[in-house]
Parts: structure tokens; sequence; C-alpha cells
């Protein structure tokens, strides 16, 4: 699908309705910043490969303040931090060590297992500053779980953009309107940061099969039915699909691409299509054995980890055959 919006300006739901989930985000703490987590949700495990989304609320610190997370491991998946706002200080077990501002790309392949950590800068602590973006999953294809891992960084002025009639798009990951995002890929994805003034509207891409939007800011309508921000919308494949921006505008994700071959396992930060796999990175982790263990801890950021507690333990991968 090219960029064409004026061919069906309109392009409204139909009148039996194409909403198929509505997910409202569930508050979660991740050591003293809170998080709103889209995915999964007890509705919906994936949005086309998307298998975890969350929302960095806005916050803001004061000098000296700032998010620390400290290293801690992946499989199975690959991670794409988007920010509106603020800075991160990625480090990782490949020997990457990369900043990402607003409206680039940090994009992570874990494979067989990666380590990272991610941190406020010494130079943004000096100072008060805030932090506002979203961080995805993205499970990998069951023949790429073990692939091996790998780690890309895009500037803002890499992706292609999309400017008309009230409407301001950027292609983060994969493909739409006939654009191609270069952030490597292993599966068919399409991934959007898309701002609207007051009453545009923006279709949603037609060549996917699953396809889905949050809205950070502002508000949407579709067919009738606003929708304020802080919430998820999938709808059914096949479907025209149009959303319309409130009174003040919009801010929002589109997302999806090709549905997974089955539902993924998933526990802590590990994804597999296999249970046992899940566990083998588990004792792997526990082991700490970083010299000749399968896990390596980020050069430079390797003094510390987050260690399996026994309330983590207890913790049970939800169930591949959720929807």
């Amino acid at each position: 699908m090219s960029w064409n919006p004026r061919q069906n300006p309109e392009c409204p739901l139909s009148s039996d309705g194409a909403l198929e989930t509505l997910i409202i985000p569930r508050a979660r703490d991740i050591g003293g910043f809170e998080v709103r987590r889209a995915l999964p949700s007890p509705k919906r495990q994936m949005v086309g490969p998307f298998i975890f989304f969350d929302q960095m609320r806005p916050a803001e610190f004061i000098t000296d303040g700032g998010i620390d997370v400290r290293p801690h491991p992946h499989i199975g998946l690959g991670t794409v931090t988007y920010l509106y706002q603020g800075e991160f200080e990625h480090r990782d077990s490949l020997g990457t060590h990369q900043m990402i501002y607003p409206g680039e790309v940090n994009w992570m392949v874990a494979g067989r297992g990666v380590t990272h950590s991610e941190r406020t800068s010494a130079e943004t602590r000096a100072t008060r500053h805030s932090l506002f973006g979203i961080q995805t999953w993205i499970a990998l294809p069951e023949d790429r779980e073990d692939m091996a891992p790998d780690f890309e960084h895009h500037k803002q002025t890499a992706l292609p953009e999309i400017d008309d009639a009230g409407i301001a798009a950027r292609l983060i990951l994969g493909s739409a309107f006939g654009k191609m995002s270069p952030v490597t890929m292993q599966s068919e994805t399409f991934y959007l940061d898309v701002v609207l003034q007051p009453g545009a509207h923006f279709p949603l891409p037609d060549d996917h099969e699953d396809r889905g939007i949050y809205v950070t800011e502002g508000s949407v309508e579709i067919a009738g039915d606003n929708f304020e921000a802080g919430r998820m919308m999938v709808f059914r494949p096949g479907d025209a699909i149009s959303v319309r921006a409130g009174e003040a505008g919009a801010r929002l994700m589109a997302l999806g691409g090709a549905t997974m071959n089955e539902g993924r396992y998933i526990w802590w930060n590990f994804v597999s299509s296999s249970r046992d796999r899940i566990e083998e990175a588990k004792e792997a982790w526990k082991a700490a054995d970083w010299e000749s263990g399968p896990f390596r801890l980020p050069p430079g950021d390797d003094q510390e980890h987050i260690p399996i507690t026994p309330d983590l333990e207890r913790g049970i991968p939800r169930n591949p055959k959720a929807n």
C-alpha cells in the first residue's frame, strides 16, 4: 500500500465494528519508575510479532535522579527503544555502548542470549530532565529464536517520514505505505510514530494481517467512539480502518505485522516457543558463570546484575496458547 490518504479520506470502520480488542494497560513499577504495560495482556498476547509493549510515562527527574536498569538477560526476542523525551545509555554484552535520543532507534536482537543495561547518563543526571517513550519486544520466528545476537542503532534522519494533511508519521520498523525502515527485521512488521493535528484522519496500512494502535497523547475517534491516551486498540484483519484525531490532536503508535505461527512462553525477560529453553536460560543466569556460561555482562557495566529472586523464581511462564 502506497501513501494516498485522499483515496478514501474517511475510511470508517464497518458498521458492525472492526475493533477486535480494547486493552487498558496495567501499571507496573520497575524499581521506582512506573510504566504502563499493554502487552502481553489477558486479552491479547501479541499484535503481529509485538509481544511486549510498555509506555514509560512522562516523568520529571531532579538533579541526580534517573533510570538505572542493571544488566539483565534476554533470549528469543528483539527489543526496540523509542523515546519522545529524554535519553538512555545502552550497554550490552556484544560490547555496544550507545546513547539513544528522541526519534532514534536502538534495536537489539537477543537471539540465543544477550545481556544489557539501560541507565540515565551522568551528564543528564547533572540537570533536571524528563523521560517519555515506548519500549517493545518483538518475538522472533521459531527458526530464528537461537540466532546470534545483534545490535543496530539508527538516527532519526535515517527513518522514512510521511508529512501530509495534518499527519506527521515516522516509520520505525518494517514496511508501510510503500516505504521501508532501514532496521533489519526477521519477520513482516510495521511500527509507526504518528502525530495528528486536530481532526486529521490517518488510515492504517492494509497490507498487514495484524494491526493495532496505542494512543500516547490526545485522543482519537473510531466509528464514533472516542479513545483517550493510554488505550490500545487491535483490529480485525482485512478491514479498512482510519482513525480521526480529537480536538487536541493525537499522537499514537501504529503496530503489527504477520501473526506468529504459535504463541510464546514468557518468563521474566525470556521469550521462547520452548518452555525447556526458558528453563535452560533461567538456570544459566542463576549460575552467573560470566566466563564460560552462555551469558556475559556488558563491558563497562559488569559490577552488578539483576538476580533471580525467590519471588521471581515462583513465576510460571505464560501459556503459549494465549490469544
